[in-house]
């Protein structure tokens, strides 16, 4: 069985990004002639934060959920699928050991062919994967209640992505 390849999106995966640059111009659009101090503080954010999503920067769940909340519009709107690697794994694995200064080049390729011959032998089809991962920075931090509340919330979009994948599907 030949092994998947990574370096083509799967289009009945599930959203993986989001989409930071229709984020930005919703932004700009809805703060209007607003200054960015005063829609920052609007929102629950820092300027420099709001001028940096306006920008193009992606936000930490925190900001994102609370930009969306401030434009009234729902999360994901701004999940997008299409996301993939731009290398294999074996090609990720090949050109590190090309790189390692302590292999010469034909001891590196005898490392590949071994590599290759099992991942050939040994790869099989993904399990489904979970629709978002986000890093929760501040999880140690959280108030009482906050984790429940945000655990809640990402089941919630949890839901709305799997329905929009199916959906999609279709």
């Amino acid at each position: 069985m030949a092994p998947p390849d990574a370096t083509q999106p799967d289009p009945s995966g599930p959203p993986a990004t989001i989409a930071v640059e229709e984020l930005g111009q919703l932004i700009k659009a809805h703060r209007g002639n607003q200054s960015i101090r005063q829609a920052a503080e609007d929102a629950g954010i820092s300027f420099s934060t709001l001028s940096r999503v306006e920008a193009g920067a992606q936000p930490d769940l925190a900001t994102f959920l609370r930009l969306c909340a401030w434009l009234g519009v729902p999360p994901e709107r701004f999940f997008r699928a299409g996301a993939h690697r731009p290398t294999s794994t074996l090609d990720q694995v090949t050109s590190h050991l090309f790189a390692d200064p302590r292999l010469a080049p034909e001891a590196a390729e005898r490392i590949a062919a071994v590599v290759r011959d099992l991942y050939a032998a040994l790869a099989r089809e993904p399990q489904e994967p979970p629709p978002l991962a986000m890093h929760l920075r501040a999880a140690p931090v959280m108030r009482p209640g906050v984790p429940e509340r945000l655990a809640d919330l990402l089941h919630d979009l949890h839901d709305a992505l799997e329905q929009q994948v199916g959906e999609s599907s279709r």
